[in-house]
């Protein structure tokens, strides 16, 4: 395996970087206004069933994870990224000829393990030529540049199927997957070096998931995310339905949830101003408390009279706002007792929270009933259980630091 010499410069290496993880990000929500018109088309039994269009990808994505994070170990990054784009580019293809829903998941499906290649990678590839502060810093400026697609992506969506039909927004993944291929494949360096190549293993897998699973606070806040990737995930599939078919607001669609998503992007920049002052634990269980609080208020309400667009926009945003804050210092406080494993643990946290995520987010959505009560009660319940699992996991770290502390005074 042979690392080539960097012809890139630093801004050109983070807007690759940052493009190459948004392939996740446009292929979810530049298809949210369209969700209704390709059920419709595929012939629904019932319109939650589009949402599985969103349920699926993840699925895949969560799968692929187990899959790419450690073979970019063996046989390197740019080799696992071509590879997902190709797989990518294969499910682009079956879901523009889709004509059943079926057919239709089994694309979006193999659209996510695809997408697992450029998502591990760019991590993997970061990790290789950058650490600690300067590590921080490059994946903070990708994160900001990420970001910006939850914003844009909707509207890009609108924009396609205002001059095209809904499978002309799968010829622009498809154009999108060729294009930053393209420019990996000229400009970027492969960054494994021969002496940190890791054989690929089943056992290792298992090892791993061991590991990371008899680890208390890996565990904990692994399922912590599961909880919060579920309620984005409840989110995502609930929304297009909360906002087009109970607030009528048709086109503007895309603008609404643009602006919810500036809070989640917003967020993301804060907390990299606030963790050093609070730290990641206390920012985290702040989050939990927000979502829960501000969701139980909105449910009585909701008990009462269906609440006015303006106050469920203003909720929504506080909520993801919550969701950037909690995103990335959920990770680094669970991959903490995994330096000697990052990579793998990165991609068995990823997964299984993944997994977690896509069930309990499916489930929030499958049980929309024409009101925001599923969506809002979904988010209440799931920021108790994330609060109440993170506080009693600090709790138990404290009483476990001050015994050692003893201990040591006593010695």
């Amino acid at each position: 395996m042979t690392v080539v010499k960097n012809i890139m410069g630093y801004k050109e290496f983070i807007t690759l970087m940052a493009i190459l993880m948004s392939v996740v990000a446009i292929s979810i929500d530049a298809l949210l206004p369209a969700l209704g018109i390709i059920g419709e088309y595929l012939n629904v039994s019932h319109p939650n069933q589009a949402q599985y269009i969103i349920s699926a990808i993840f699925i895949g994505l969560a799968l692929g994870q187990l899959v790419s994070g450690p073979l970019s170990d063996a046989i390197g990054r740019k080799k696992v990224l071509f590879i997902g784009l190709i797989l990518y580019l294969l499910g682009s293809v079956i879901c523009v000829t889709a004509t059943s829903i079926e057919v239709m998941l089994a694309g979006r499906f193999v659209q996510g393990l695809g997408v697992s290649g450029p998502y591990l990678s760019v991590m993997s590839i970061v990790r290789d030529k950058h650490s600690g502060a300067a590590m921080a810093k490059i994946m903070s400026l990708v994160m900001m540049v990420f970001m910006t697609v939850p914003i844009l992506a909707p509207a890009l969506g609108q924009l396609i199927l205002a001059v095209a039909n809904w499978q002309s927004i799968f010829g622009l993944y498809i154009v999108y997957a060729i294009g930053v291929g393209t420019w990996a494949w000229l400009r970027l360096e492969e960054t494994l070096h021969p002496e940190n190549v890791v054989p690929f293993k089943v056992a290792n897998i298992i090892k791993g998931s061991k590991t990371v699973l008899s680890n208390k606070t890996t565990l904990c806040y692994t399922l912590v995310m599961g909880c919060i990737f579920g309620a984005l995930i409840g989110d995502l599939n609930s929304i297009p339905q909360i906002f087009q078919g109970q607030y009528a607001v048709g086109d503007m669609f895309a603008v609404y949830f643009g602006l919810q998503a500036f809070g989640l992007g917003v967020s993301s920049f804060i907390n990299s101003q606030l963790v050093e002052r609070f730290g990641m634990r206390h920012l985290c269980l702040i989050g939990a408390a927000i979502i829960s609080g501000a969701s139980s208020l909105l449910f009585v309400y909701s008990y009462f009279a269906s609440p006015p667009f303006f106050l469920f926009f203003i909720y929504g945003a506080v909520i993801l706002f919550c969701f950037g804050i909690m995103f990335g210092n959920l990770n680094a406080i669970a991959l903490e007792p995994m330096g000697h494993i990052a990579g793998l643990a990165a991609a068995i946290v990823g997964a299984l929270s993944s997994v977690i995520g896509i069930a309990l987010g499916t489930y929030i959505g499958q049980m929309y009933n024409g009101t925001v009560v599923p969506l809002v009660l979904g988010f209440m319940l799931l920021g108790a259980l994330a609060f109440v699992i993170m506080y009693f996991e600090n709790i138990g770290n404290a009483k476990l630091l001050a015994a050692e502390l003893v201990e040591e005074q006593a010695g």
